[in-house]
């Protein structure tokens, strides 16, 4: 099995185990998501691999880590994660990347993220659920962090925070390779009718 198909079984599994957990509907989640039922469906049946942005949203509303929905086998207290088992979730040719590093759930879930952007190249992201957080420290180049229509310059050696339930958005005006690490903590999800 390619690790590509190994992914798809693994979400297809994730979505329905983490679906029934918190007691929504196909209905339900694809109205919480903002994803069609129909896409809910073929992922549940490991019929298609989601766009990365299909997959922030359905774990976004389904308030899990993208990890979990990633990676079926969650044991001991401490879980190690190599290098080559980390995720990336996209990439261009120039060279900028995202790396998942690792996730958990615990009190809500909680990722930690190494990102690579090349000058003059960007990333936008919805907005999270209220209460999600992001913190994140740059280790090379300069951030032009946008938070809610507002640029921030965020210099290497220093870091930030804000509150990710507004639209936001990751640039590299400079003209050196942007390299940081973020973590992300979401809240918790309470299940339907609790």
């Amino acid at each position: 099995m390619s690790d590509l198909d190994q992914l798809t079984q693994s979400l297809a599994r994730n979505l329905k185990l983490w679906r029934g957990e918190r007691g929504f509907t196909l209905d339900a989640l694809a109205a919480r998501a903002g994803v069609s039922r129909g896409m809910i469906i073929q992922i549940e049946q490991a019929r298609t691999n989601p766009s990365i942005g299909t997959t922030v949203k359905l774990a976004d509303a389904l308030g899990v880590s993208i990890t979990t929905l990633l990676d079926y086998e969650q044991g001991s207290q401490v879980r190690l994660v190599p290098a080559s088992q980390a995720v990336r979730l996209w990439s261009t040719e120039a060279g900028s990347s995202t790396m998942l590093l690792v996730g958990t759930d615990a009190r809500g879930p909680l990722e930690l993220w190494s990102w690579r952007l090349m000058p003059g190249e960007g990333s936008a992201s919805d907005p999270h659920p209220v209460g999600t957080v992001e913190l994140l420290h740059v280790s090379a180049g300069e951030l032009t962090l946008v938070v809610d229509g507002e640029a921030h310059a965020v210099p290497a050696g220093t870091s930030a925070t804000f509150e990710a339930h507004v639209p936001h958005s990751y640039r590299n005006e400079g003209a050196e390779p942007m390299e940081l690490t973020m973590a992300v903590s979401i809240p918790p999800v309470r299940r339907e009718g609790k």
